[in-house]
This record gives C-alpha cells, structure tokens and sequence, in this order.
C-alpha cells in the first residue's frame, strides 16, 4: 500500500500536524476570551445603567416626598387666608372714633379679633406659608399681580410702590400674589424689562400647589 500510517509518517509531517493542533486550540481559546470580555462589558455598562435609574429614581422619591411634606397644606392655606382677609377687613370696617369712644366691652372684641388673625397667620407661617410684603422691590410676576401704575420719576420704573393687599407663598410656590402698585416714569432697572400691564395674575400664581 502508498499511503503511510500514522507511525510511518515522517517526523516533520507529525510536527505540523501537533502545529497545527495547538494553533487551533489558542485560536479557540483566544477566541472565547474575546467573547467573555465581550459579555463583560456588556454586563458591567448594563450594571451601570441600572444604578442610574436606581439613582435617579432614589432622587425623584426623595422630591416627591419632600413637596408631598411641603405642599401638603397648600388648598387648606389657601382657604385659612380668606378667612384671615375677612377678620382684617372686619377689624378696618369700624369706625375710628369707635375705636376711641373707649367701650372696654368694644375694645375687647377688637382686640379678639386681631389676635386671631395673628394666631392664624403664626400657625400657617410655622407651616412654611410666608408672607410677601414686597414695597420697594423690583416687580416680579412670578409673585405679583399689578393693579395699576403709579407715575414717579424718583424711583426705577417697575418697582413695586403700594401694596394693595399682601401675598403668600409655600415653598417656592405662589398661594396668592401680591396685588400692588408699580411705579412708571422713572429710570430703568439694569436689566432691560417689558412694561408691567395691570391684568389678571399669571397662571404659574393661579396654580394649585
């Protein structure tokens, strides 16, 4: 027979042949290693992205619980105002010279009154209701609603002159804008500004908290 058995080939042809074999076996090992680092990295870029949303769902928990403590009272504010307005204007109704007339009886009542008014606001106040007396301040919208204007060339045009009635916020939020007067005629703020028309408060003011 031609053809030659394992054991008759020639020495150099067994060389190649085990070559051969280990070339192949570092091929496949070369070859799984690049795979694994492959699913490696997929592995870590993926364990990264679930941190951050992990992350980032920690923080918008966090917000929501911190606005759900700080705006939790905003409507019953709201309404504990009205009924605030309602004793100031009861206590501006009367009359001065009844005031003065003296009537301890009278004065009593006023004096009632007054102090509830004052308790109610210290009670919204201790729950991050803060009262925005803002005369003398540049006009913001963003806190107050323009009633009319008010010619005074001595001051910055814009600026706040009158308060009509005062404002309150929670948070960083509008319960009730200021409603106030605005000075125009004078100079300009640093930064250039549109005129202020007196209008309907905007609706970022009108929102409910």
């Amino acid at each position: 027979m031609s053809d030659q058995t394992n054991d008759e080939r020639a020495p150099e042809d067994i060389e190649a042949t085990e070559t051969e074999r280990a070339q192949g076996g570092i091929d496949g090992d070369y070859e799984a290693l690049v795979r694994l680092l492959k699913e490696n990295e997929e592995l870590k870029d993926r364990a990264l992205r679930v941190a951050a949303e992990m992350e980032n769902l920690r923080r918008r928990t966090a917000r929501d619980v911190h606005d759900a403590r700080t705006y939790a009272v905003a409507n019953f504010a709201r309404d504990m105002l009205s009924v605030s307005d309602n004793l100031r204007r009861a206590i501006d109704a009367i009359p001065a010279e009844a005031k003065a007339a003296g009537d301890a009886g009278f004065t009593a009542l006023i004096e009632g009154v007054d102090l509830t008014e004052r308790a109610m606001l210290t009670a919204l106040e201790r729950h991050g209701v803060k009262k925005l007396t803002p005369e003398g301040e540049k006009f913001d919208p963003n806190f107050h609603q323009a009633m009319f204007e008010v010619p005074n060339p001595d001051v910055p045009a814009n600026t706040v002159v009158q308060v009509v009635q005062p404002g309150y916020s929670i948070g960083e939020r509008v319960l009730r804008p200021a409603m106030v007067g605005v000075a125009k005629g004078g100079p300009k703020f640093a930064a250039a500004e549109p005129p202020v028309e007196p209008g309907p408060v905007n609706e970022q003011a009108e929102k409910d908290a």
